[in-house]
């Protein structure tokens, strides 16, 4: 059995919020893209579904062949949007709800700080096996050495 592949980068939350505004732009061009997707796959499904195979003179082949060929086209930008997130060293988890992960080091461990398309910040973060479920409120003194936002604990 071979050892996890390690992440090329490890973020620290500042560095990750830092991030975030390209992050956010990438990620809601895929979110709305792999809704669109998904829609015309199932629309696609169902008009093949209800067809006779391949009937002569059928008057929707060419327009189920453009649809199709849309797809193909869309599909490959969908895959070029998570090539861009990946190279920034983020781990995009669900194209439509615009889950990204950031892996980062907390407590001698790789977790993933998580992120989710319309939150502000990072403010969340989870096992690496976990995943969004598992998500559980995010201390920075634990990985950057600074207070939680909102903080105001006194010793």
């Amino acid at each position: 059995m071979s050892q996890p592949e390690l992440p090329k980068k490890l973020f620290t939350v500042d560095e990750a919020n830092t991030m975030l505004p390209l992050v956010r732009a990438i990620t809601s061009d895929l979110a709305i893209l792999s809704r669109e997707v998904v829609e015309r796959r199932e629309r696609l499904a169902a008009l093949r579904a209800n067809r006779k195979p391949k009937a002569a003179n059928d008057p929707y082949a060419e327009e189920l062949t453009q649809i199709e060929d849309e797809l193909a086209k869309d599909t490959e930008r969908l895959h070029e949007y998570v090539a861009e997130l990946r190279v920034l060293g983020v781990e995009p988890k669900n194209g439509p709800d615009g889950l990204i992960d950031f892996p980062a080091e907390m407590d001698g461990r790789i977790v993933y700080l998580c992120w989710k398309l319309g939150e502000a910040e990072l403010l969340h973060w989870h096992e690496i096996d976990a995943g969004y479920r598992g998500r559980q409120n995010l201390y920075a003194e634990s990985i950057s050495g600074e207070p939680a936002p909102g903080d105001e604990s006194t010793e």
